[in-house]
């Protein structure tokens, strides 16, 4: 498959198994609620009526007296214990690195055929200014852009710190997550060619 670079004339060979893969939406948002999930913290915890501390004396007669009871722990009563008690959760869901790959390819190949993914021959700055990256995400339209380039970017990294619709990552920080959330990708030669090696 043939791509015009964005930036020259030039046009670039991809991968058609990359970047011409079939649309699969249950694979993609399997993947990318795996991935979020895999971020939750699962540390929320309540106590039962057998982790509280306190007596277990029987503080009233059994007959008598209303309902019977043998301590003060129990969830009906105001400081006592929880019913159903939460306890620390891994939300953690089984994804294979097939399948990982898998999506990643399939929402590259969909931001293709949508034009939402461009290819640069280059894409680093001069000095690490914002206002010349700003100039430069002028041309590539409006929306949250998310710029896939390799090391060797430092420039690029520090200018987009204050612009809260750009993103810059390297092929090891690309995640679904940023691909699906962003309305425009550009990508470097170098990137696509190691994200060629990493999928192929």
């Amino acid at each position: 498959m043939q791509l015009n670079l964005i930036d020259s004339k030039k046009s670039v060979d991809v991968n058609d198994v990359i970047f011409g893969r079939e649309f699969c939406e249950d694979l993609v948002h399997q993947v990318v609620t795996a991935y979020r999930n895999a971020g939750r913290a699962g540390t929320k915890a309540q106590k039962s009526r057998g982790d509280m501390s306190g007596t277990t004396k029987k503080f009233k007669k059994q007959k008598g007296g209303g309902a019977r009871h043998g301590d003060y722990r129990a969830p009906i009563f105001v400081g006592g214990g929880v019913t159903f008690a939460a306890r620390p959760r891994s939300f953690e869901q089984k994804i294979n690195r097939k399948m990982y790959r898998g999506a990643i390819a399939t929402i590259l190949s969909e931001l293709l055929r949508q034009d939402r993914l461009k290819i640069a021959e280059s894409f680093d700055l001069e000095a690490p200014k914002t206002k010349l990256l700003a100039a430069k995400m002028a041309s590539l339209g409006t929306g949250r852009t998310l710029v896939v380039t390799e090391a060797g970017a430092d420039n690029l990294f520090l200018a987009a710190r204050n612009l809260h619709h750009v993103a810059i990552v390297d092929v090891a920080g690309m995640s679904p997550v940023d691909l699906v959330g962003c309305d425009n990708v550009v990508m470097t030669l170098d990137s696509v060619k190691k994200v060629e090696e990493w999928l192929a």
